[in-house]
């Protein structure tokens, strides 16, 4: 028989109402919750007040030593700390770079201030100094005059310094 007579002799077994209420069972069934077996226990005996329990070990499981941990600390710090004076430097440079005349007398101008009245103050002590100790020394007495050297001999790849008065 060719192909197409077989679809044509080909006959549905279900009926339209019976194929929707077997589509709707099947559908149910996917969706049906599965149940659920329990996965813990809880114990309804109630805890006595007092009694002789004896200690449940609690073992210290530390992920990250003390040591560490405050090594830890520290490097942040250290961190903060540089990201603050990077900062500074920054600042600085965007202050170096934005330099005007205006800005370099605005700076200077005090420092060139500070420095002309402490250059003044140091001007008037040193002449007040020399009018009243306005000595002269007299030395008498035997005057020596010697030809005295210091060696200071440095040897081999590690130095040690021995200075020598040679008279």
């Amino acid at each position: 028989m060719p192909d197409h007579d077989q679809h044509a002799a080909w006959q549905p077994r279900m009926t339209d109402t019976e194929a929707t209420e077997e589509a709707r069972r099947i559908i149910a069934d996917a969706y049906r919750p599965v149940p659920q077996m329990p996965t813990a226990y809880r114990d309804p005996t109630p805890l006595p007040a007092y009694g002789t329990t004896p200690p449940v070990p609690q073992p210290d499981r530390r992920i990250v030593p003390a040591w560490a941990a405050g090594t830890a600390v520290a490097g942040i710090g250290v961190g903060a700390t540089c990201v603050g004076v990077g900062c500074g430097i920054w600042l600085a440079c965007q202050g170096f770079a934005a330099v005007t005349l205006t800005s370099v007398l605005f700076v200077t101008l005090p420092i060139a201030a500070v420095a002309a009245v402490a250059a003044a103050i140091g001007s008037a002590v040193r002449s007040l100094k020399a009018t009243h100790t306005e000595t002269h020394h007299h030395y008498a007495g035997p005057v020596r005059q010697e030809n005295n050297t210091i060696s200071a001999p440095a040897y081999g790849l590690i130095a040690r310094n021995r200075n020598e008065l040679n008279r």
